[in-house]
């Protein structure tokens, strides 16, 4: 393992490129990686770094998302197969012709989408700035928000808007079991439970604390005498305890507790072994279709601007 672990950072200095790994990695992957983050801060790294390789250790729409940033880079991903569930729940022509049969709509897309989607869009968003960028428009805007149902029902609870929502949703935050959260908070009545507002509604409401990724390590990380019932991904935890040693954090259980449901299948491709690999062959590839790209980079950037103006 520490030879390979050197030869890794060998390649990426001999091929000048930068590691990005998403919060949702394996433990080992997090490690390794230049910068780990959820999926804004990926983009904003991505889209300021001056390497002239971009590994992107996260699932594909992350390598897309950053392909289309920065078009001159060579953006590589571990495992070609890393995708996700949320961005397959809403194919792109399917999602064209819902917003074509909604005219005087502004289109909102979760980050979580493949490029093609994107390009149909007015503005990205991540589920860090989700509620500011919605809240930038005015009260009465027409918003189609896609694809997440449940981040978009829980951004109208907390904006007082009436979005149109598309009915998509994430295999692993669609899993948790209510039933064994209270379960779990009567064992620990002292736990406070922190949920990612891509859980379902009726999660969300034993929360007591509602975010992103990021905002859910931040809290954890500034109340460390807490206990912790963690809903989202349970790959947060590895920095969670690195940040938070003495805190105890636990993993949210899905329905069926037969499989490890609450991590993410796609993102546990990804391997230190198919990361040397990647680097060495310089493969796969991220490639995305030059005139998808050219639309899609319009409403990352004003995502980003956006962003950058509220000091995200």
């Amino acid at each position: 393992m520490n030879e390979l672990i050197k030869t890794i950072n060998e390649l990426k200095k001999e091929k000048n490129a930068i590691i990005l790994g998403h919060y949702y990695q394996k433990g080992e992957i997090q490690d390794i990686a230049d910068y780990v983050g959820d999926s804004l801060a990926l983009a904003q790294w991505a889209a300021k770094t001056e390497a002239d390789i971009i590994v992107m250790c996260g699932v594909h729409f992350m390598g897309e998302t950053a392909k289309v940033l920065c078009p001159d880079k060579k953006v590589l991903v571990p495992d070609m197969a890393a995708g996700c569930s949320l961005a397959d729940s809403c194919p792109a022509d399917q999602f064209a012709q819902f917003v074509k049969e909604h005219p005087g709509y502004t289109v909102i897309s979760y980050v979580n989408t493949t490029a093609a989607v994107k390009a149909v869009t007015d503005v990205v968003v991540t589920s860090t700035n989700a509620k500011q960028i919605v809240e930038s428009f005015p009260k009465d805007e027409k918003i189609i928000f896609g694809p997440d149902r449940n981040l978009g029902n829980y951004i109208n609870s907390v904006t007082n808007r009436n979005m149109l929502l598309w009915d998509g949703a994430c295999h692993v935050h669609e899993q948790f079991s209510v039933e064994k959260i209270v379960e779990l908070k009567t064992q620990h009545p002292e736990a406070l439970v922190l949920a990612h507002p891509e859980c379902k509604s009726t999660v969300l409401k034993l929360a007591d604390v509602v975010g992103s990724t990021a905002a859910l390590l931040k809290y954890a990380v500034n109340h460390p005498e807490n206990t912790y019932i963690v809903a989202t991904e349970s790959g947060i935890l590895h920095e969670m305890q690195k940040k938070c040693p003495q805190t105890t954090f636990i993993p949210a259980p899905p329905n069926d507790s037969t499989c490890g449901c609450n991590e993410c299948s796609f993102m546990r491709l990804n391997t230190l072994e198919k990361l040397y690999e990647c680097l060495k062959n310089e493969a796969p590839e991220i490639t995305v279709d030059p005139e998808v790209a050219k639309k899609a980079v319009k409403p990352i950037q004003r995502m980003l601007e956006i962003s950058a103006e509220l000091g995200l």
